[in-house]
């Protein structure tokens, strides 16, 4: 007995999607800050593209070294008038 049976889309392995870059600039927002469940720290593993990785955590350190320096301006700029 030969049974018909119809592929569902469902019924097919699906595999997971890339993450785009605003989806990875999230996870290395969460992974500067350091609060990341486990699943969603395996997920992100899963699903991040390397490149996209790396330049979205050059881009994120920058942006927060620049934001360091421009505190430490108005700082000392606050309490040296």
């Amino acid at each position: 007995m030969t049974e018909d049976r119809k592929e569902t889309p469902g019924s097919e392995q699906d595999e997971p999607r890339n993450y785009s870059l605003l989806q990875t600039m999230k996870a290395v927002a969460w992974g500067m800050l350091g609060i990341r469940k486990s699943r969603g720290h395996s997920e992100d593993f899963s699903r991040l593209n390397p490149l996209h990785l790396i330049a979205m955590g050059l881009l994120a350190t920058l942006v927060f070294v620049l934001a360091l320096v421009a505190a430490a301006r108005w700082f000392i700029g606050y309490f040296t008038s």
